[in-house]
């Protein structure tokens, strides 16, 4: 999970939210949700995503996108949405998972 929010924050994204999602669902643990201010953002915050993973030997078991507003990543227990601020406000995933209890993540710090 810490390396979804690291790859999320080496990309600028905006408001990155961890969803405990264990108590809520049976299939998911965590929903990652990061926003992106414009479509190239979308972009590149996917691909970062895909290849920090990828370097620590993980595949995402489905893509769903890329798309001007919102790409999914699905890496089985945990799900990663980059969203346009509009898709965000409009699909309202924290207000959905009302349930889930809110995650407290802090991008690991750069080395000086």
């Amino acid at each position: 999970m810490q390396l979804i929010v690291d790859a999320l924050d080496d990309r600028r994204a905006v408001n990155i939210a961890v969803l405990d999602l264990k108590s809520a669902s049976e299939t998911l643990d965590y929903f990652i949700v990061a926003t992106g201010e414009s479509s190239v953002q979308l972009r590149a915050m996917e691909e970062r995503v895909r290849e920090r993973l990828k370097e620590a030997g993980v595949s995402p078991k489905g893509v769903e996108g890329p798309s001007t507003r919102w790409i999914l990543l699905d890496y089985g227990f945990i799900v990663v949405h980059v969203m346009s601020p509009e898709a965000r406000d409009f699909y309202d995933l924290e207000g959905l998972w009302a349930d889930a209890e809110r995650v407290e993540v802090t991008p690991t710090p750069l080395p000086s």
